[in-house]
């Protein structure tokens, strides 16, 4: 990946690629997970720690093969007897379908299962191989197959299924002789075949199980997860004007009849609730809108941004840390930050809330009905009453009881004829110096 981070870290629609996997296991109903990790990766088990609060975790101290890293969590696995699915953090785009999927062909019978793949260019990929009878009896990576081999477009994923009882068992058997010198997972395949054991394969798109190993695969994967992301909203009943321009989260909710227009994004944690529009290039992220409201064109929503029914937020406004009551407007060019905004408040173009004065942030409230005008700053800490009114171009730093009238602006001067009298006088001055 050429980067610091580790890969499973890098973020597939808004989270690690290590969360999708996770969470997809934990949609198909496994209960317990075992993580193995490479010493020096904390971050990656915090990740797992959050979706599998019970996860235990498990270092690899050299990376000797696919067996080898799961024997690093031997002494879960000596304790569970349970089926196992052994998973790859680097696989965001696997389906709890298919995960349950492989799972029933072990409660079904089958002591190891394989999830494989018709691969449309399969060189590099380890090939699923069958006998007369159609069964697995193994599992042959692509340095080591014969040339015959090579022919087979079904593959393996990697992703296996075990009973537990007999995982252990053949995972010690497993030894380095291939052309890596490596403990592969694969050749459980064979040693459960000659054992007499019953295999199985279970197929998926190739898509699914894509493994990203660089910042071009990382992209590949984004682009399929986002297009899974719209056809989901849109068959929930969200208006997408341009699907291909609108730019989701794993997490997104939008309700029923939401329209979305193009080139919106939205980042982590956000909730858009029923017949609200996002308009046009906007952007949100951790935010709540709520029904009926408008967003945009050209809006901001920022951490904390909660917007009541029927709220109006319009093109170059932008709103952090501020809850805006039923009703209330901001249709062009203001900050709210840090804020409570009553029922039906308009703020006019270019209200700031000036929340920070070098050292901390101090909230603004705004009372129901109150009319801030155009181009005033609320220097917070600051309380502005219901139903005020606020002349345009005030600064604001003191509160003010409802219904009252407030203005800063200073007293107008005015010099009749100044304007010629100065524009005469350079004229003359240019002509001078000619």
């Amino acid at each position: 990946m050429k980067s610091d981070l580790p890969k499973v870290l890098h973020q597939v629609a808004g989270q690690p690629m290590l969360a999708h996997v996770m969470e997809s296991a934990r949609e198909s109903g496994l209960s317990d997970a075992a993580l193995v990790i490479a010493p020096s990766m904390g971050d990656v088990e915090t990740i797992a720690k959050g979706i599998y609060s019970n996860s235990k975790t498990f270092f690899q101290e050299e990376q000797l093969g696919t067996a080898h890293a799961v024997l690093a969590a031997r002494q879960v696995l000596e304790e569970f007897s349970g089926n196992v699915i052994i998973l790859y953090g680097d696989t965001p785009l696997i389906r709890p379908q298919t995960i349950s999927l492989i799972l029933d062909a072990i409660e079904h019978g089958a002591d190891l299962a394989v999830l494989g793949f018709e691969a449309r260019n399969p060189a590099g990929y380890g090939r699923l191989i069958t006998d007369q009878s159609g069964a697995l009896c193994a599992v042959r990576e692509d340095k080591d197959a014969s040339s015959k081999e090579r022919e087979i477009t079904l593959c393996n994923s990697g992703i296996f299924a075990f009973k537990g009882t007999i995982l252990l068992g053949l995972l010690d058997k497993i030894g380095t002789d291939n052309a890596n010198n490596e403990y592969y997972l694969t050749d459980a395949v064979e040693l459960a075949h000659q054992d007499g054991l019953k295999t199985a394969i279970v197929q998926c798109a190739e898509q699914e199980v894509m493994g990203v190993n660089s910042k071009v695969q990382l992209a590949t994967a984004e682009a399929e997860l986002q297009k899974r992301l719209r056809i989901q909203a849109m068959e929930d009943g969200v208006t997408l004007i341009a699907p291909e321009t609108v730019f989701l989260c794993k997490d997104t909710k939008l309700g029923k009849d939401v329209v979305v227009e193009q080139n919106v994004v939205f980042g982590p944690g956000v909730t858009v609730e029923e017949g609200a529009r996002i308009r046009a290039f906007s952007h949100l992220e951790a935010a709540h809108v709520g029904k009926g409201a408008i967003v945009g064109p050209y809006a901001r929503l920022r951490p904390g941004a909660d917007l009541g029914s029927d709220v109006r937020i319009g093109n170059f406004v932008e709103v952090k840390n501020a809850r805006l009551e039923k009703g209330a407007k901001a249709n062009h060019l203001a900050y709210v930050g840090d804020a409570h905004v009553g029922e039906n408040a308009n703020l006019g173009a270019g209200t700031i809330t000036c929340n920070y004065d070098g050292f901390g942030k101090h909230r603004t409230e705004i009372g129901q009905g109150a009319f801030v005008g155009s181009n005033t700053a609320l220097v917070a800490p600051v309380k502005i009453g219901a139903g005020v009114y606020i002349g345009s171009g005030s600064v604001i730093s003191k509160d003010v009881p409802a219904d009252a009238l407030v203005l800063t602006r200073g007293p107008l001067e005015q010099r009749d004829g100044w304007a010629a009298k100065v524009r005469a006088r350079r004229a003359r001055d240019q002509g001078n110096k000619k």
